[in-house]
């Protein structure tokens, strides 16, 4: 899934801020990938709770580039 974000980079434009957005949503879920395995696997729920945080971070990230690309789209 990350490679499939990171190839949305060359749409979306060097010098647009939605690329440093889109950067921050790809960074995020990087990270969160350690701790969503020891959630899993090993069962640490202070992993579960980093995971969460995490996920809601994503999903902030996920609606302001989709604000920035209707704005685009309508302007």
């Amino acid at each position: 899934m990350a490679d499939r974000l990171k190839s949305a980079i060359f749409f979306i434009g060097e010098n647009n801020m939605s690329c440093n957005k889109l950067e921050e949503l790809i960074t995020l879920l990087e990270e969160v990938k350690a701790d969503y395995h020891k959630f899993y696997e090993k069962g640490n729920s202070a992993a579960g709770t980093r995971v969460r945080k995490t996920m809601q971070e994503v999903k902030t990230a996920a609606q302001d580039i989709r604000i920035d690309v209707q704005n685009t789209k309508n302007s």
